[in-house]
C-alpha cells in the first residue's frame, strides 16, 4: 500500500486543497497557528472592552489602530512573515475608519456586515449554477489551471463524489456567513455594541475553525479517491504509450 505523505502547510482554504494528501491535518495549523489566532482577535477584544469600559470611541481607535500596527512591526522585527499581519491591519484599519468617520462604535462590525453577505450571495449564486464555489476555489489553489481550463473544470465536477462533497461545504459555508448576519445585526440595530463585540469574537474564528474542520472531513476523503483514480488512469495512459511504441519499432 503507497504511503499517504503528510499534508504541506496552509491555511485556511489552502490548508482544505491538501485535504486528501494525508493525515496530518491540523485545525489550528488550518487557521494560522496560536499566534495567528492571538493577532486575529485581540484587536476586537480591545475595541469592544476599551469602549464598554471608557466609553471614549476616539481612545478605542486609537489604542486599536496602534495594537494592530505593532503586531505588524513585531513580525518585521522579527523577520517573519507579515503577510497574514498586515492583511488583519489593512482590515482592521476599514473598521475603524469606518467607525470613526460615522462616530458610531458599532460601525467598526459594518464592513464584516458586508463581507459576510457578499461571500454568502457568491456562495448562493455558485449553489444555483450547480458550480460550488469552494469546489472552484480549493480545485484552483490545488492545480492552478493556467492552460487546458477545460480539462481542468471537467475534470473535478466530472467526478460525483467529489463535486457533491464541495456543494455539501458550500451550503455549510453560506449557513455560517447568514447565521453571523442572523444574530448580528439585530444586535446592531439595537446598537447593543458589548454583546455584538461578543457575538462577533465567538462567531469569528471557533466558528472558522469548525467550519475548515468540518470540510475537511467531507471532502478528504473523496479528494484523495480522486487523486488516486487519476493517477491511475495517468499510469494507464502511459503505458499504452508505451505499449505503442514498441509496436511501432517492431513494425519498423
Amino acid at each position: 500500500m503507497a504511503e499517504r505523505r503528510p499534508s504541506s502547510s496552509g491555511t485556511g482554504l489552502k490548508a482544505l486543497a491538501t485535504a486528501g494528501e494525508g493525515d496530518d491535518f491540523s485545525v489550528i495549523a488550518a487557521i494560522g497557528g496560536v499566534r495567528g489566532v492571538v493577532e486575529s482577535m485581540l484587536p476586537g477584544v480591545v475595541f469592544v472592552v476599551l469602549f464598554v469600559v471608557t466609553q471614549n470611541l476616539d481612545l478605542t481607535i486609537g489604542v486599536s489602530a496602534a495594537l494592530a500596527l505593532a503586531q505588524v512591526v513585531l513580525r518585521l522585527l522579527q523577520r517573519q512573515s507579515v503577510m497574514g499581519a498586515l492583511s488583519g491591519l489593512v482590515a482592521v484599519g476599514i473598521c475603524l475608519i469606518w467607525a470613526w468617520k460615522s462616530h458610531e462604535a458599532r460601525d467598526y462590525y459594518m464592513f464584516g456586515f458586508l463581507t459576510n453577505a457578499i461571500y454568502a450571495t457568491v456562495l448562493g449564486v455558485s449553489l444555483i449554477a450547480k458550480v460550488p464555489a469552494l469546489g472552484v476555489v480549493i480545485e484552483f489553489i490545488r492545480q492552478l489551471p493556467t492552460e487546458h481550463f477545460k480539462a481542468w473544470f471537467e475534470d473535478w465536477t466530472g467526478d460525483k463524489a467529489l463535486k457533491k462533497a464541495y456543494t455539501v461545504i458550500t451550503w455549510l459555508w453560506m449557513a455560517l456567513f447568514l447565521l453571523r448576519l442572523a444574530v448580528q445585526v439585530p444586535l446592531y440595530l439595537t446598537n447593543n455594541v458589548a454583546a455584538l463585540g461578543v457575538a462577533r469574537l465567538l462567531m469569528g474564528i471557533p466558528f472558522w475553525a469548525l467550519a475548515i474542520w468540518v470540510s475537511y472531513l467531507i471532502i478528504a476523503t473523496p479528494m484523495h479517491r480522486h487523486r488516486i483514480a487519476k493517477a491511475h488512469a495517468g499510469q494507464a495512459e502511459n503505458g499504452d504509450s508505451t505499449i505503442d511504441t514498441v509496436t511501432t519499432v517492431k513494425d519498423e
